[in-house]
């Protein structure tokens, strides 16, 4: 891992800034999560409406009671038990501290722990959730490499992160809605 561009994200991220940086599953454009305007400037830059909720990622599973209220028990078990990057939607976010356009108007909050020892090392410095949408234009397809980044996207963010531009990471996370009682609904397999 680069700790020079580590640095110089999380210098964006403590900033308000927004990056484009390498996550478990396809480039991402983040910002920290509990600042409305980084929120509201990346929604802006993909132009999608902010009807449609954002991912969040966090460093650990002992951390995701601190963002979300009511963390049903399987939650845990699904985490522990996924082989593959998986994002789960929560009933309800903690807001504040979380920017309070970051949760889907119905108050739920999408969450992944990455497997990317890189967004890891950002969120436990950063000490807050890291915003994690596709870097692509709403309605456009999401690049599956660095080099498939539309040039608006990579001029539109503070800060674009020089690790893991070789990598190739052909699939988005699975994502699945969890209800506080514990029901489960696929969202995307």
């Amino acid at each position: 891992m680069n700790s020079d561009d580590l640095n110089k994200a999380l210098e964006t991220l403590r900033r308000g800034g927004i990056i484009l940086y390498p996550t478990d599953t396809v480039w991402g454009i983040g910002c920290d999560a509990t600042r409305a305007e980084a929120v509201g400037r990346i929604f802006r830059l993909k132009g999608r409406e902010d009807s449609k909720a954002l991912i969040t990622l966090i460093d650990s599973a002992e951390n995701l009671e601190r963002w979300v209220d009511g963390v049903p028990e399987v939650a845990y078990e699904l985490i522990e038990a996924s082989v593959k990057p998986l994002t789960i939607v929560y009933d309800r976010a903690t807001v504040p501290p979380l920017a309070p356009n970051l949760p889907a108007p119905d108050g739920s909050l999408a969450v992944r722990i990455p497997n990317d020892e890189f967004c890891r090392a950002l969120c436990r410095a950063l000490r807050r959730p890291l915003v994690s949408t596709s870097a692509n234009i709403s309605g456009t397809p999401t690049p599956r490499s660095f080099a498939r980044i539309a040039p608006e996207i990579i001029n539109g963010v503070d800060y674009v992160c020089t690790s893991g531009r070789d990598a190739c990471n052909p699939k988005p996370s699975t994502i699945m809605k969890l209800t506080e009682s514990g029901i489960i609904t696929i969202i995307r397999p």
